[in-house]
């Protein structure tokens, strides 16, 4: 397949030593990874996760490596959480690369989630954007100078069965990142915005799922995911999409509503959560206060 249109990419180079990059959803799956792939590249990481020992023992290990590392609990559920966890962050250092990447998934048909279970989707996956980005971009802004990064989701550009609040969260995280984007270019020369649109990764939270064409559409391995995502901030490329056939939905997207419904299908994308199992059971947050559940992805 060609190489997706030259727009995605921003010819200046970032190069992260010294850099001071916060992650959300740091203490496993992804987010674990991306901030040791940087951590290796001479970034100085904030680690944002509402696990408490996982995160402990992250920032323990990394710091015993010889990473400079700060880490933070924080509820990305609680919107006063989060800004009083931004400012305790901010009043610690500064922030260059923003990389919200906690998400969570709930794998169920609409009329059986809890009215809990869709606020939380939305709360972690779509509404922290919003807090988080809000808490550190006037510094960036101040400075002209800092990235922005959006992990969102396949989920973001088509939807599929069970995944009703999951695709809605994500397609307003992929709205979000380029409605940002225009409103920076007009403010700012050189605060960068990056959205990552992956497949199903393989690091438990969409344990089950099924892919009818694995050559098309693979479930991706996390640390190869990681890998290029650390590539595409560090060559401030504007968009990722994994694996590359995704791009095809924006060409399929001007058939006949019934035609690409059916094409949907036959490559098993409305199918491929009908043996989701995900990691297990999961604690929605009581009264959704700080210190419940938000999951790395």
């Amino acid at each position: 397949m060609p190489r997706p249109a030259s727009t995605d990419y921003r010819p200046r180079m970032s190069d992260l030593r010294g850099k001071s990059v916060l992650i959300t959803g740091a203490a496993s799956g992804i987010g674990r990874l991306m901030a040791q792939k940087m951590a290796r590249e001479g970034a100085r990481l904030v680690l944002w996760d509402i696990d408490r020992d996982g995160l402990d023992a992250f920032r323990t290990e990394l710091s015993a490596a010889g990473y400079p590392v700060r880490s933070y609990v924080c509820n990305l559920t609680d919107r006063r959480a989060i800004a009083a966890t931004a400012a305790q962050t901010l009043r610690d250092g500064s922030v260059d690369v923003l990389v919200n990447n906690a998400g969570v998934v709930s794998g169920k048909p609409l009329l059986e989630e809890s009215d809990e279970e869709i606020l939380r989707t939305f709360d972690v996956n779509t509404l922290a954007l919003f807090w988080t980005t809000r808490a550190f971009l006037p510094a960036m802004l101040a400075r002209d100078s800092g990235h922005v990064v959006t992990i969102a989701s396949a989920a973001g550009l088509v939807g599929t069965a069970r995944l009703v609040d999951y695709c809605a969260s994500k397609h307003a995280a992929v709205g979000f990142d380029e409605s940002l984007r225009l409103e920076l270019k007009r403010h700012a020369k050189h605060i960068q915005t990056t959205v990552v649109c992956p497949f199903y990764i393989s690091t438990g939270m969409f344990a089950g799922v099924k892919t009818r064409f694995p050559r098309l559409l693979p479930i991706m391995d996390p640390d190869d995911v990681a890998e290029r995502i650390v590539r595409a901030i560090r060559t401030n490329r504007r968009r990722l999409i994994l694996p590359p056939f995704v791009y095809t939905t924006w060409l399929a997207r001007l058939l006949p509503v019934d035609v690409f419904d059916g094409l949907m299908h036959f490559f098993g994308v409305s199918k491929s959560m009908d043996e989701f199992t995900g990691r297990g059971k999961t604690t929605i947050p009581e009264e959704r206060t700080p210190g419940r559940v938000a999951e790395g992805r």
